[in-house]
């Protein structure tokens, strides 16, 4: 399983570093190039699921969840206020702050 795994770890950051430097070719002048980047994204969608598979998920199992996730997370709709104030976020906060003061050290 781990040649696997690695193999789509490696493999998904290679190719996320393809997405980049099209992108990054919009800086220095060049225009998009629309069809190489869905190829590319098409890449990273293969490790993605090489990486699945490598855990025993499907990617299908994997993106539902991510969906289920993001609709509890946003009831109605994405906002920016919403995410900075995410009821997680105050919460590792609170608990960070709560390690930090209980070992006596002042900030």
């Amino acid at each position: 399983m781990w040649a696997l795994r690695e193999h789509a770890l490696f493999g998904l950051s290679s190719e996320v570093g393809e997405v980049l430097g099209l992108h990054q070719k919009i800086h220095q002048g060049h225009p998009l190039d629309e069809t190489e980047l869905r190829l590319e994204i098409g890449d990273c969608l293969w490790m993605l699921a090489e990486l699945c598979d490598a855990y025993g998920w499907s990617l299908e199992d994997v993106a539902r969840a991510n969906i289920d996730k993001l609709r509890n997370r946003y009831k109605d709709n994405f906002t920016i206020e919403e995410s900075v104030n995410r009821m997680e976020y105050r919460e590792k906060n609170v608990k960070q702050r709560s390690k930090y003061y209980a070992k006596g050290t002042r900030g």
